[in-house]
């Protein structure tokens, strides 16, 4: 800014300002500088500065640590009003403003502004001065300063050169004052001091002043090192660290350092302790000065201290958030999933509405890669709240929740406490990570150490194993996240409250991988839009031969891979015409033969064979189901890793169908006469589930008569001994495992019919749906060529059955007796 510019500047300047407090120095006109901000007051008066002309007011504040706000009464008079040139937003929320100052002023009054300072000033100009009476003053000046520059390194060559380059002497005085390193009261009498000379002069005094320390640091450098050897080092720095403190008047005991800085520590947040806290907090400290430096018990009672103090004992501040913003958050972060959007609003509403800042306890249940974790963080943005994630998949160990107690060498605080630590406020959002993954072992059960952090009505005075203080979690958000309500403990299981999260149908893969994969893999990969080209009918491509999932992670994978691939491709040869739009072949050449394709498609095209839907922990899926016959005696085997319920349901199924021969036309000496076989594929998996009744149902009696049942069938449902077909979860998945294996029939539970309506078109579109009660509907749907013309009716053998009634009743009577003299 040249002099004319300058000139015009202080033309315009308001007779009122905005006033912003800075410390611990004052600034001076006639600077170009930058101040950074990270107090929200602050942030404000910048911004409302901002939108009235860019002039800014700034005076020092008198005690900046002694007073919580700023007023009228603990700000000096005279300040420096500066035009704001730029304003940058940094990382952690603050403002960072380049200012050019112009001008001293002086408040004439302070006006009732609401939280804003806003006072009348009076624009002062130095006193007139004559040239050449200042001359010696300022050659003077320019000496000293020299002189000190020689002792002191602090002074830059750049300093100098830039004392040379101010002709005014009123400039050069406030250029040295806001370059020297003075105190705030010392610089703020300078500012003050409209009087040239007299403010050159005072500069001197502390220039003098700064060649006497200097001088003295100089002999007492120069008595040091007449002691020491040169290759001692250490022990140099460490007596001039002494020497120095001596001359201060500073003790040099370290471990009363220790114990300053630690109650200096205790005093900003006693207030908050609880009685108990403060009596545990004083014992300590008593403890504390009892104790040698060197003795290990130190660092433990010292580390104890510290852990307590880091704590947020502070009330926290009250978010306001608006169910529109959580609403357009949900939005921008996560594509379809209008069910759980949904629910997670009118949770945030009830919170709203109820004025309450209690905690909750929320669990997201779903497959992997539905995006569990990113909506518990978009909760977290969307409530304005600190962030805190930690797993405990695989935990084996309580102590890892609630600490390990003090008695054990290199005891810690539990994840926690670890927690709060880190967000610094006693409101923030926990992420507890796969929580239907956590074990057992002789260490404890990390569940049962959940249960007392989960409740809301105990974590109000939670008690980590380490600190063995109450601290309150009520106003903690907990969000977990599982892949299966399995392996949750049901008291556990009882204090949250559950959200699913459903698959995505390809459509909504490709949409996501549209809006948020390929942007998020292009800037990972170092390329842009311009080089490459994905289009939906590839990205669908990809989703239905190469990534068949609930979720979108090996969706994304294969996304990343294809842009590696290309990557390469790109620098070997820069010629290549670019956006490069990927085709069939490009796919088959960097993600190979599709996985997934019309041969790989699960099929029941021969007796004996039925096509189920299944849901995992992974996702709904299909499931086919082989049953083979032999000649026999009845048994009946059983393969492919089956867990008890599933093979539970099978023998249901076998029991059914032997005893309603008589309607659905079997011949009952068939099961005396044969043995079945009934297997599962994919052996190396664990299976297990009540669902799957009516498909083992379908496969015996396809086996049993020979028959084969409709084409791009699939069907889920527990059945009763009686036939019934009861009702299952998991639907959606199910339903989308279905679409994924191009079904186009699905018989479902009828009681899962209200399930069925909650489903959104994409996710059912192209299927038709049979809901059913009875096992004998289901067969009647899936063998719709099933006849008397195409198997004769078989008539029961009455007589026989009488014989056997008869053997059984006398043999149950002989047992009768024997057990009774026996």
């Amino acid at each position: 800014m040249n002099e004319k510019d300058l000139t015009i500047a202080e033309e315009n300047l308001p007779s009122n300002l905005f006033i912003l407090p800075v410390g611990p120095t004052p600034v001076f006109p006639g600077l170009l500088t930058h101040l950074m901000f990270t107090d929200d007051q602050d942030k404000k008066i910048v911004n409302q500065a901002m939108l009235h002309g860019n002039n800014i007011g700034l005076i020092l504040s008198k005690s900046i640590e002694e007073t919580e706000t700023y007023n009228e009464g603990n700000l000096y008079e005279i300040g420096t009003v500066a035009k704001i040139v730029k304003k940058i937003k940094l990382p952690d929320g603050g403002i960072h403003i380049f200012i050019s100052t112009t001008k001293r002023f002086k408040v004439d009054k302070f006006l009732e502004s609401g939280e804003y300072t806003i006072a009348e000033v009076t624009y002062i100009d130095d006193e007139p001065f004559d040239d050449a009476e200042l001359i010696p003053w300022t050659r003077q000046l320019f000496f000293e300063v020299k002189n000190l520059s020689e002792s002191d390194p602090m002074l830059s060559e750049q300093l100098k050169l830039n004392m040379v380059n101010i002709q005014d002497p009123g400039k050069l005085s406030d250029f040295l004052a806001s370059s020297l390193d003075m105190d705030g009261d010392d610089q703020q009498d300078l500012l003050e001091c409209l009087n040239i000379r007299e403010r050159i002069e005072k500069l001197l005094v502390y220039i003098k002043n700064e060649q006497e320390i200097s001088k003295i640091q100089k002999n007492i450098l120069n008595k040091v090192n007449t002691r020491v050897e040169k290759n001692q080092r250490e022990y140099f720095l460490r007596q001039e660290l002494k020497t120095i403190q001596n001359e201060l008047g500073v003790s040099s005991n370290p471990k009363q350092q220790v114990i300053d800085k630690l109650r200096l520590d205790i005093k900003k947040v006693f207030k908050y302790f609880t009685k108990e806290v403060q009596e545990k907090v004083v014992d300590e400290m008593n403890k504390l000065n009892g104790i040698e430096m060197a003795s290990p018990e130190f660092n433990i009672s010292r580390s104890y201290i510290e852990n307590i103090v880091s704590l947020p004992w502070a009330p926290a501040t009250k978010r306001d958030y608006s169910i529109t913003s959580a609403r357009k958050i949900l939005n921008r972060d996560h594509y379809g999933m209008k069910d759980v959007k949904e629910r997670i609003l009118e949770f945030l509403a009830v919170r709203q509405l109820a004025n309450s800042d209690k905690g909750a306890i929320v669990c997201l249940v779903g497959a992997p890669g539905v995006g569990k974790t990113s909506i518990g963080k978009s909760i977290a943005n969307a409530l304005k709240k600190e962030y805190f994630r930690f797993s405990v998949g695989g935990m084996k160990d309580e102590s890892e929740i609630k600490g390990h107690r003090r008695t054990y060498v290199g005891a810690i605080p539990g994840k926690i406490v670890k927690g709060l630590q880190v967000c610094k406020t006693n409101d923030p959002v926990f992420l507890i990570d796969e929580i239907d993954k956590m074990g057992q072992s002789y260490q404890g059960d990390p569940a049962s150490a959940l249960l007392e952090v989960l409740d809301p009505e105990q974590n109000i005075n939670f008690r980590d194993n380490y600190l063995d203080l109450p601290f309150d979690l009520s106003r903690v958000l907990f969000i977990a996240t599982a892949n299966s309500l399995n392996g949750i403990p049901e008291p556990l299981l009882d204090r949250m409250e559950l959200i699913e999260v459903g698959g995505y149908t390809s459509e909504e893969k490709v949409q996501i991988g549209k809006k948020y994969l390929v942007p998020k893999s292009l800037e990972a990969n170092g390329l842009t839009k311009k080089d490459i080209k994905f289009t939906p009918v590839i990205l669908k491509k990809i989703a239905e031969e190469y990534s068949r999932e609930a979720g979108v992670r090996n969706f994304e994978k294969n996304i990343k891979k294809i842009e590696r691939k290309l990557a390469v491709k790109l620098l070997e040869n820069p010629e290549m015409e670019k956006p490069v739009k990927i085709d069939n072949d490009m796919l088959n050449e960097y993600l190979g033969i599709p996985y997934f394709t019309e041969e790989t498609k699960i099929v029941a095209d021969k007796p004996g064979m039925a096509v189920g839907l299944a849901w995992t922990s992974m996702g709904g899926d299909t499931l086919a189901i082989e049953a083979q016959a032999s000649k026999g005696t009845g048994n009946l085997k059983l393969t492919g890793q089956l867990g008890d319920v599933m093979q539970e349901s099978i023998k249901i199924a076998y029991t059914y169908l032997k005893c309603h021969c008589s309607e659905l036309r079997i011949d009952y000496n068939w099961f005396e006469t044969h043995d079945v076989h009934l297997h599962v594929p994919e052996g190396a998996i664990k299976k297990d589930g009540p669902s799957a009744g009516v498909t083992m149902t379908t496969a015996l009696f396809s086996l049993i008569t020979n028959q084969v049942m409709m084409k791009n069938t699939a069907m889920t449902g527990e059945i009763s001994l009686m036939g019934k077909v009861m009702p299952i979860g998991g639907l959606k998945e199910k339903v989308l495992a279905a679409q994924r294996n191009r079904i186009k029939v699905i018989i479902i539970p009828h009681e899962n019919k209200r399930d069925l309506d909650k489903l959104d078109e994409t996710v059912t579109k192209g299927i038709e749906f049979h809901t059913v009660s009875d096992v004998s509907e289901v067969l009647k749907i899936v063998f719709p060529n099933d006849s008397d013309s195409v198997r004769p009716v078989v008539v029961e053998d009455k007589t026989k059955n009488k014989e056997q009634i008869e053997l059984i009743s006398k043999a149950v009577s002989i047992a009768v007796k024997e057990a009774i003299n026996g």
